[in-house]
């Protein structure tokens, strides 16, 4: 097979891996309701089969682009996907929430190795530089299409086969994709041999990031400044102290802190965090605003998803066309700008909004997001060296997770606090004038959904303005062209 038809099959296998790691990710959520019925639990304690994901994803992003770009990026993609669609099997044949949490745990593990080796196998994959641009903006936007399609796909597999349906139908969707990555994949590692691999490093970080995650997503039930919350806190600080000092002083460093040194690296990465943070934090309330104010059921709420997929898929070749006729910080800031627009007009949702109330902002917000998505990517994949790819990947994913964590976690805040000040606020300058107690059943009720509605508005309008931050941000990001094709900012790593 021709080596330029080859590649783009590269890329359909990379997508193949990155679409059903990231679908799984998401679309588990809907099965919840069944699985507590199922194993007759708590909400509570279903919280950890999402968490356990999370947190286990989290830890071990950066594990896995250190180990593909030492001990190959194809054997460690492999194995990544054998083990996915093991922990997929025995996720569906989970007895009880204990076997479910462990079998959760071993995709997460699995999963994670998806992100940093498919980005490195690309970039050594795809040689010149505008057809890499076009892969990795194609790829990239699979990854947030994923997201969206979670709800989609999720809702009908769960009505109609149940919650295992979802872990189960990973077997051949797993196998397809298994098979395509031994037949297409070449095997490629870094140039530069590691001797001793970082496991201190690589525990420690584990440890921060481990801690961070947990007291993100339990933040909000715990309460901030409970004792559990303070442990957590002080178990984030004196792992992350451990790990800078272990990676300061190791040879082969898991993270390597040069990394940090180049500015456009660091100005891509702070952008990528504030959309991811914005867009997810915010998105995440649709589903819920649905199914609670305008009456639609799992499966309906799914659907508003599918005009933001096209959008994405639409709008990634279109940033891609613009690689090298317009300066990439100027392509991110406007993507970045649009995205927060179309989030605007969510402050508008209100109980007599229909369906195309949601649609067509979401599809706007997509569309902003999808056209700079490939314009992010490539700046990473060509600020660094080829032999740290996989560990840069690794970071760019780690942030967007991150990121993804910390807005859940801050609009879930600003959520519940606003709609207890604004009940208060509103009850302050309220007068009701009859003393039925149908009337006065009714009143509170009225006052109760004016507060949520506000609520979901400031929501919103905080989610708009940190995006446009980011859109800000996004212009500090200045590449200056070597003649070898690749920016000077890289030469910062070979010091």
């Amino acid at each position: 097979m021709k080596q330029s038809r080859l590649q783009w099959f590269v890329l359909a296998t990379v997508i193949v891996g990155t679409f059903l790691g990231r679908l799984d990710q998401t679309i588990v959520n809907l099965a919840l309701p069944k699985m507590i019925d199922y194993f007759g639990i708590t909400v509570s304690a279903a919280g950890w089969i999402a968490t356990a994901y999370i947190l286990a994803n989290a830890v071990f992003v950066p594990i896995w682009g250190k180990l593909g770009d030492t001990i190959g990026r194809k054997k460690v993609y492999i194995i990544g996907f054998v083990v996915f669609i093991i922990g997929s099997v025995l996720a569906g044949l989970s007895w009880n929430l204990s076997s479910m949490i462990v079998f959760r745990v071993i995709q997460a593990i699995a999963s994670s190795a998806d992100y940093p080796t498919a980005m490195a196998i690309l970039a050594v994959t795809f040689k010149d530089m505008k057809s890499r641009a076009q892969a990795l903006g194609i790829w990239s936007s699979s990854f947030a299409a994923a997201s969206v399609f979670g709800p989609l796909i999720g809702g009908p597999l769960i009505d109609n086969f149940g919650w295992r349906s979802i872990f189960l139908v990973n077997l051949p969707v797993g196998l397809i994709g298994l098979a395509m990555a031994l037949a297409f994949i070449n095997e490629s590692v870094s140039e530069k041999k590691s001797v001793k691999f970082d496991w201190w490093g690589a525990s420690a970080l584990g440890g921060a990031l481990a801690s961070l995650v947990l007291v993100l997503d339990k933040g909000l039930d715990w309460g901030w400044m409970s004792g559990n919350a303070i442990a957590t806190y002080a178990c984030i600080i004196a792992f992350s102290i451990a790990f800078y000092f272990i990676e300061k002083n190791h040879s082969e460093p898991i993270v390597d802190f040069k990394f940090f040194k180049n500015s456009v690296f660091n100005y891509t990465l702070l952008n990528n965090f504030i959309i991811f943070m914005g867009l997810i934090g915010s998105i995440f309330l649709i589903p819920i605003f649905a199914q609670t104010f305008l009456g639609m059921d799992a499966t309906q709420s799914g659907y508003l998803f599918i005009p933001m997929a096209f959008m994405l898929l639409l709008a990634a070749p279109l940033g891609v066309k613009m690689i090298g006729k317009v300066e990439a910080r100027y392509i991110i800031a406007a993507s970045t700008l649009v995205a927060a627009l179309g989030m605007y007009f969510f402050t508008w949702l209100d109980p007599r909004s229909t369906a195309w109330n949601i649609i067509w902002p979401l599809g706007l917000m997509a569309f902003g997001m999808g056209f700079g998505m490939s314009q992010r990517t490539t700046i990473i994949a060509n600020v660094v060296p080829h032999d740290e790819i996989g560990v840069a990947s690794s970071i760019l994913a780690l942030a967007r997770n991150i990121a993804g964590a910390f807005g859940i976690a801050i609009f879930g805040t600003i959520l519940q606090n606003a709609t207890y000040s604004k009940i208060t606020a509103i009850s302050i300058y309220s007068t009701i004038n009859s003393h039925s107690p149908a009337i006065l059943k009714e009143a509170i009720g009225l006052m109760s959904l004016k507060a949520q509605i506000s609520a979901y508005n400031s929501v919103f309008i905080t989610s708009v303005v940190i995006v446009t931050i980011g859109s800000a941000l996004a212009l500090l990001i200045r590449m200056n062209k070597s003649e070898t094709g690749r920016t000077k900012d890289a030469e910062v790593f070979a010091e």
